[in-house]
């Protein structure tokens, strides 16, 4: 499970230090692909081989199953950690996710978000500001 939200540095050679409560759900590898509003999504293996299985189930002659497909596909790398709890991160999804320096690794039970630090903020305050919009929205669901 993985709640909270922890701030990290990026180091210079694109390593993220996942926090260590974290580390154990992550322990057998994990896949890292480009997440809804620019930020990266950090899946264990297991939940991932969850989503492949649905994703792989679409069927191949609906254009717009074809194209989640290959957003989903082309867009994740396996990773794994290093013996200091690091994952690397790509060049090419740092920059889908605008990740430079100081980033928020926000967990979210079943997998984890990565966010430029500036964008999370925005966010948090957009949400903050319209959560009773946002409850009145959902209340139907609980």
């Amino acid at each position: 499970m993985f709640l909270g939200r922890f701030d990290h540095v990026l180091d210079d050679k694109g390593r993220l230090a996942i926090p260590a409560r974290f580390r154990a759900g992550l322990q057998d590898g994990m896949v890292i692909t480009r997440g809804t509003d620019r930020c990266l999504y950090l899946f264990p293996v297991s939940t991932w081989t969850g989503i492949a299985s649905r994703l792989d189930a679409l069927p191949m002659g609906d254009p717009n199953a074809r194209n989640l497909r290959r957003a989903a596909f082309a867009a994740a790398e396996p990773a794994d950690l290093d013996k200091q709890g690091r994952v690397v991160l790509s060049e090419r999804l740092r920059k889908y996710g605008g990740l430079e320096s100081t980033v928020a690794v926000v967990g979210m039970n079943s997998y984890i978000e990565v966010w430029d630090l500036p964008a999370w903020e925005a966010l948090e305050a957009q949400v903050e500001e319209q959560g009773d919009v946002i409850a009145s929205h959902m209340s139907g669901q609980f």
